[in-house]
């Protein structure tokens, strides 16, 4: 395995288990309604005493109160639960055909977009906590000492919450005919993506000097490749999540250094290598503890793998550019939110990659997707599928050169010129229209221009000088 510097930062607090449990949570369909209904039950108990006091006698109630027989009541309420599941069925339904479509049209991947969306959840819960809040008013009409029990506040308060629910259906059918527009979908998950890229970027700093750091990053994993102990993987799946902060403190318990070749998003297989410790001594202790600290699922998300988002837009953009679909615009729409996201992460995010413990020594390093790798996911799928379609080629130098705006690492840029390069050579091959490869070129040669002078502005910023002339009037040409 070939040794590269690693940058060193503080521990991000983003990588705490709080955000994994808050995104099993929401990720969901059952939570929101069950704690809609437990707040209806409590509810119930409020709206229920009353009546038992007014029932007694000890008060009365406004004349806006509902007033009637037992019987009438019972057909009311009944009217009302019947009405409720009627309505929580095809709820239920809009949402399975929902998410049909977006699997269908948008990939199996895309369902966890959907079921998360709060709107959706919020809907369901409501309908079901007032259904379960009218059948317990149902229930506790009942005989009594001075006549039959009805519990007059509570009828009101269901028949103020059927009122309410039928506003929450009109806003669901909005919400869903709103939610399933492709537009509305790629933003949404542009959104997630730009969420996850904040939170799972550093503030880079100077490794600590002193003799009790420590051995450097390099010298550890050099050390840890030469005479570490693998560790395998205990469960089959795609590795979701890795508590870093408990990790570093078993590793510092263990005195130990560990090294995580993998991140999350990789798929492992049970056996495969998951880590490796040094020194050897540590690695039964280590292998015990390690399923604490990590969770292996059977798909991806967004946690801790800013990848999965990249994934997710460029998968939209192929199935779009598929002869079975043939929607170039939503293609186009991809790239447009994949520039967006590339232009954020272009400067000043730098995943962590190596964690100290209290004392600044190194305890672990692990491996995360870099600038080269995601520009890589953002656009070589997508080319590879454009093959003899000029449209994409060309909206896809139109968001190099937007990136490369705003890059200002000469490596980087060197790395959105070589994306651009092979596009105008994909585009040689298989447009054969001369009036298209023209589009395509006089692109490529703007960002080709754009490249040079960001490298001269460079160098002149190196040395001191001022900036070519002819550089700047290239790239407003």
């Amino acid at each position: 395995m070939p040794v590269t510097p690693f940058p060193t930062v503080r521990q991000n607090t983003s990588f705490s288990g709080s955000s994994w449990r808050r995104e099993r949570l929401r990720t969901n369909l059952w939570l929101v309604p069950a704690v809609e209904a437990l707040l209806f039950a409590l509810l119930f108990a409020g709206t229920i005493a009353l009546d038992r006091s007014a029932y007694d006698g000890r008060f009365s109630f406004a004349d806006w109160v509902l007033s009637g027989t037992a019987d009438g009541a019972r057909q009311i309420l009944t009217t009302i639960a019947a009405a409720l599941i009627t309505v929580v069925g095809l709820v239920f339904s809009i949402t399975i055909v929902a998410l049909t479509l977006a699997s269908t049209q948008f990939g199996p991947r895309m369902l966890r977009t959907f079921i998360r969306d709060r709107g959706t959840q919020l809907t369901l819960g409501t309908f079901v906590a007032t259904f379960f809040y009218t059948v317990l008013v149902l229930v506790a009409i009942s005989p009594g000492p001075h006549g039959d029990f009805v519990p007059h506040l509570s009828i009101t308060v269901a028949l103020a919450s059927t009122l309410v629910d039928l506003g929450l259906l009109i806003y669901f059918i909005h919400h869903i005919a709103t939610m399933i527009q492709l537009p509305q979908v790629i933003a949404v998950i542009a959104d997630d993506l730009t969420r996850a890229i904040e939170a799972q970027s550093g503030a880079d700093r100077e490794p600590p000097t002193g003799a009790d750091c420590g051995p450097t990053a390099v010298d550890l994993l050099r050390t840890v490749d030469e005479s570490g102990t693998v560790i395998p993987t205990p469960a089959t799946g795609y590795l979701q999540f890795l508590k870093h902060n408990e990790l570093v403190r078993l590793v510092e318990a263990a005195d130990a250094v560990l090294h995580l070749p993998y991140r999350p998003g990789h798929f492992l297989v049970q056996g495969q290598p998951l880590a490796v410790v040094w020194p050897p001594t540590a690695a039964p202790r280590l292998a015990a503890q390690l399923a604490r600290v990590q969770v292996t699922g059977p798909y991806r998300t967004l946690t801790q793998d800013v990848s999965f988002g990249f994934d997710q837009l460029v998968e939209i953009a192929i199935r779009a550019l598929s002869p079975a679909v043939n929607d170039t615009f939503t293609a186009l729409t991809c790239i447009d939110w994949l520039s967006d996201c590339l232009c954020r992460i272009t400067h000043g995010w730098h995943p962590q990659r190596v964690h100290r413990d209290r004392a600044d020594r190194i305890r672990v390093i692990a491996y995360q997707a870099d600038y080269d790798r995601l520009v890589q996911r953002a656009f070589e799928k997508i080319r590879q599928c454009s093959t003899g379609m000029p449209a994409v080629m060309i909206r896809q130098l139109d968001a190099l050169c937007r990136v490369m705006e705003q890059t200002t690492v000469p490596r980087r840029r060197r790395v959105l010129m070589d994306q651009g390069t092979m596009i105008w050579h994909c585009c040689e091959a298989s447009v054969p229209e001369p009036a298209d490869r023209d589009d395509v070129l006089r692109r490529y040669e703007a960002l080709l221009a754009l490249h040079r002078a960001s490298e001269a502005r460079t160098e002149t910023t190196t040395t001191g000088s001022a900036a070519p002339r002819a550089a700047t009037a290239a790239i407003s040409s």
